[in-house]
């Protein structure tokens, strides 16, 4: 008997543990780009290949909010930012297309591109966003019904760059991570329940970038990556004290004095990569013994990637640069000493993500899709479809869940089942 209540023990705690392991993936997986916000996601059993026309669509929906944030998916439930009239507005749907709910969550950026660009990040049935002018805003799962919202933009006197608010929240143990960059500060922590305010840190410099947040750990050092329009800056996630600041513009600028910073940097074995478009030369950093100081260790022309993300894999880094606004090429670097290993057109300039070996890329001008196998050696295509629908940019980044290609093109969101 004894031995069968034992037993019965042993059951039901791998069983709680291992509900506890997909709780902790779930809530890691939904937010901007995967799980460390680094392009790579981690499903298995995806084609390798895809037929001519492309892989099985099997949702395409139309006429929702515009925007060029990101489609993502949370217990079997798709959540989508957009803009409808001068509103931001957080759409749930079913796997079948059914909106379950709409949320207005603020106002929207009015000025150029004003499409919205926050994609939410969701953790224990709250989702984080952020509206165009700068409230964060914490509504349910359920309902969407808002819990609480901060305008810390307002509250912190942030500013601006040329084109309004794209940042996809951070969450911290404790904390949602934004950052209000200005005169008073760089980035402020509100506490997750309620949304008082935990710390600010001290400011640094230029304005608002394009950058969300990132959290790394060095050497037993935790700290959140900052991009300003001026700068790049680590941060205490429990009290904001800034560890190290470089000025990017100075000696490694931009030709009109502030930088366009867009993608969120990748870290690798004590070392940060940080690109942006327009001829701004991509930046290596490597990072102390303890991690609060940091050194440039080299630059690269090849690499300035507009918006599109890069993504490491086996010591190169992969993804697109920036020729001009309506073109560019797909390019390889090495992660250790930025040597470029090739650069190849293939239609235009786009956004690139990574899962199962392969990378998934899409060229902004007309959307057409491309599975590439990385290697440093060429620029390798396995196959390519374009879909139909949608209008403006093909700028939203793709993800992957459960198997699916998710991506939208501005109002229509399309889902393809990617499962080999």
């Amino acid at each position: 008997m004894r031995s069968s209540i034992l037993t019965q023990g042993k059951i039901f705690s791998a069983a709680l543990l291992a509900m506890l392991m997909l709780t902790e993936v779930v809530a890691q997986d939904t937010q901007w780009r995967g799980p460390n916000r680094d392009g790579k996601y981690e499903d298995t059993g995806l084609l390798k290949s895809w037929p001519e026309g492309g892989p099985e669509l099997i949702l395409k929906k139309e006429d929702l909010p515009n925007g060029y944030s990101s489609p993502i998916l949370y217990e079997g439930n798709i959540f989508i930012s957009g803009k409808r009239q001068d509103e931001d507005v957080l759409t749930k749907l079913d796997m079948q297309g059914n909106i379950l709910w709409e949320t207005v969550y603020g106002k929207a950026w009015n000025q150029s591109f004003p499409e919205t660009r926050s994609t939410p990040t969701i953790e224990k049935d709250r989702i984080y966003i952020m509206g165009g002018l700068g409230t964060v805003v914490c509504m349910d799962t359920d309902k969407g019904e808002i819990l609480w919202q901060v305008n810390t933009h307002e509250e912190h006197g942030g500013e601006f760059h040329r084109w309004g608010m794209t940042e996809s929240l951070l969450l911290t143990d404790k904390a949602v991570i934004s950052s209000p960059t200005g005169e008073q500060t760089a980035v402020v922590a509100l506490d997750k329940t309620d949304g008082s305010l935990i710390w600010k840190s001290e400011p640094q410099g230029g304005v608002r970038s394009y950058v969300s947040p990132m959290l790394i750990e060095h050497n037993g050092t935790r700290m959140v990556l900052i991009t300003s329009s001026e700068d790049i800056m680590a941060v205490d996630p429990e009290n904001g004290e800034v560890f190290w600041s470089l000025d990017l513009v100075t000696d490694y600028g931009y030709r009109e004095g502030r930088r366009n910073n867009t993608n969120t940097p990748l870290y690798y074995n004590g070392e940060i990569f940080t690109t942006s478009g327009y001829d701004a030369p991509s930046v290596m950093i490597s990072l102390s013994e303890d991690g609060k100081d940091a050194k440039v260790k080299w630059t690269n022309d090849v690499m300035d990637t507009h918006h599109g993300g890069v993504v490491l894999l086996d010591g190169y880094i992969y993804g697109s640069n920036w020729l001009n606004n309506g073109n560019g090429n797909w390019a390889c670097i090495e992660w250790e000493s930025g040597k470029a290993m090739y650069e190849e057109h293939w239609l235009n300039k786009g956004s690139m993500i990574y899962a199962e070996g392969l990378l998934y890329i899409m060229e902004e001008k007309t959307g057409n899709i491309g599975l590439l196998e990385p290697t440093p050696e060429e620029f390798k295509l396995i196959s390519s479809f374009q879909p139909e629908g949608g209008s403006g940019p093909w700028w939203a980044h793709m993800t992957i869940y459960d198997q699916k290609l998710f991506m939208r093109h501005g109002p229509a969101l399309f889902v393809y089942d990617i499962a080999e």
